[in-house]
């Protein structure tokens, strides 16, 4: 695929990573991936995003049997990555996730692939286990088309990366309006820094992971007065993909409802209006007031918990305390993340912090445990 090619990719992703799920299982549901992929494809979009690590390998698996088994090869590009730092012990594990990815899903090679989640304190793993050379040799050998990294850090890391990579064609990066121009996430210096490096830009977390589709209440109503028939995922997924440079922007839909309502409004994409990129503006203000968790809900931090702590529930549950002054939901979320009895309590929480160093989004985890044991544990049954 062409660098021409790339530019006119179709602006929304199919992030596989929230699938719909049966009910009261945690088994994907395939055959609702299979009517979504047959909309997605049939609106014209083709870009499908999984991982290595999603699911424990269920999400390649369902992209195997609701894709790439019905659907012909060229009529749909797929990726997936390999994280070095959260399952494999060498490199030689590490370079086995890339043939275990083919294998699982039945591709014969992907058109994007890459290494997965890099910040300052894994780096090492992709440098020590020779897995810049290795990407590089499959794409030599026809197996990978794009080689790409996913990325959670500095500008000034990015920067030194994609100055000794120069052979990376794309980074995949946190981008929304609420953490444009957050100092943590600092997504607006790094969607600069890619962009100076002459790089294409996958979005992933438009919406941080469900939250910009349920905002506060003051943004909510802003929102509704500004385009009163606008979904309120719309405007983070438009804002993302309204910057030059980018390749796709990626919607983790777990159901038809919301794959309708990105299709309504991407399949013939118009970029924001300086009118509604003021009234972001607004809303970023009013977010930047707002104390909150910002967990993605991505759930890397739950695999290594000695205590098995749900931590994602737990903090989506004071998220609604602390957002929406909603405590007897915070306790509904809290009460069902702890029918598990192999489930933790967040005051059972041993500061060993590897959550800590799985979490992309650098989070003191343990100390929001303690904030959590405090509230949700006091008002739990």
């Amino acid at each position: 695929m062409a660098n021409s090619e790339l530019e006119t990719m179709p602006k929304l992703g199919f992030g596989l990573m929230r699938l719909p799920k049966k009910e009261g299982s945690e088994e994907i549901d395939v055959e609702i991936v299979k009517d979504m992929v047959d909309r997605f494809l049939a609106a014209g979009m083709r870009y499908f995003d999984t991982a290595y690590v999603y699911g424990n390998g269920d999400s390649e698996k369902a992209a195997r049997e609701a894709l790439v088994e019905r659907y012909p090869r060229e009529k749909f590009c797929l990726a997936t990555k390999l994280h070095a730092a959260l399952q494999c012990t060498d490199e030689a594990s590490a370079k086995q996730e890339f043939y275990t990815s083919l294998a699982r899903t039945g591709a014969g090679y992907f058109d994007f692939y890459l290494l997965h989640a890099i910040t300052k304190d894994n780096l090492h793993f992709y440098n020590d286990y020779h897995l810049w050379d290795f990407v590089a040799e499959q794409k030599a050998k026809g197996l990978i088309r794009h080689v790409g990294f996913s990325f959670h850090d500095s500008p000034e890391l990015l920067d030194r990366i994609l100055a000794e990579h120069p052979e990376v064609e794309f980074v995949q990066l946190q981008l929304n309006y609420a953490d444009w121009r957050d100092p943590r996430v600092q997504a607006e210096s790094n969607y600069n820094t890619v962009r100076r490096h002459g790089k294409y830009v996958v979005v992933m977390e438009p919406v941080k992971g469900g939250t910009l589709a349920e905002p506060p209440k003051p943004i909510a109503d802003l929102l509704h007065r500004a385009d009163p028939k606008a979904s309120l995922a719309s405007w983070g997924i438009r804002f993302a993909a309204s910057h030059e440079g980018i390749l796709t922007v990626l919607s983790g839909m777990s159901n038809l409802e919301q794959m309708e309502d990105n299709l309504s409004y991407m399949q013939d994409f118009q970029p924001l209006t300086a009118a509604e990129e003021t009234t972001l503006e607004q809303a970023q203000a009013i977010l930047r007031k707002i104390p909150q968790i910002p967990c993605t809900g991505c759930s890397y931090c739950t695999g290594g918990c000695p205590k098995k702590i749900p931590i994602p529930d737990l903090f989506k549950a004071m998220n609604w305390h602390l957002i929406y002054g909603d405590d007897a939901w915070a306790s509904e979320i809290y009460e069902e993340a702890m029918e598990d009895k192999e489930a933790g309590k967040p005051s059972e929480c041993l500061h060993c912090r590897a959550c800590e160093r799985a979490c992309p989004q650098h989070l003191p985890i343990p100390e929001y445990l303690e904030q959590c044991a405090a509230v949700l544990e006091k008002n739990g049954k």
